[in-house]
């Protein structure tokens, strides 16, 4: 069985939707999960984990949260090495051009990203379809 770490930071409750959707997804996949937000993720355990999905949702200038989020993720992204990762998160402005930079800098830091998952404002329908098969894809 694999175990999957679902980090997130949300500032409105629409990327923590979508983190526990994501996690739907690699349960359903067979998959041990745990949800954690980025405050209360030590980077140090990567290595316990076969799969990584990391959320945050666009802020600022389509940027990562800066407080939180992106310290441990910058913390994080040297120690993934070949562990399958996915990005996801939320936006309600402009066009989800934050992920398209994030997705870039992961492979850029070669990430083994298996995919990404957007939604404006709350997850629509299509949006939890798309966070339940990344969760799927962590887990296979």
């Amino acid at each position: 069985m694999k175990r999957v770490a679902v980090v997130f930071w949300s500032g409105t409750g629409n990327t923590e939707a979508m983190a526990e959707l994501v996690a739907q997804g690699a349960r359903d996949a067979g998959a041990q999960v745990e949800v954690v937000s980025a405050a209360d993720f030590d980077e140090s355990t990567v290595g316990d984990y076969d799969a990584v999905a990391f959320g945050c949702p666009a802020m600022g200038n389509d940027e990562l949260e800066e407080f939180e989020f992106e310290p441990v993720y910058t913390a994080c992204e040297p120690l993934l090495g070949d562990t399958p990762v996915a990005l996801f998160g939320s936006f309600d402005w402009n066009d989800g051009e934050w992920m398209e930079n994030w997705e870039s800098r992961a492979h850029e830091a070669g990430l083994n990203v298996v995919g990404t998952a957007i939604a404006r404002d709350y997850p629509d329908d299509e949006a939890e379809a798309s966070c339940k098969e990344l969760g799927g894809a962590l887990a296979a």
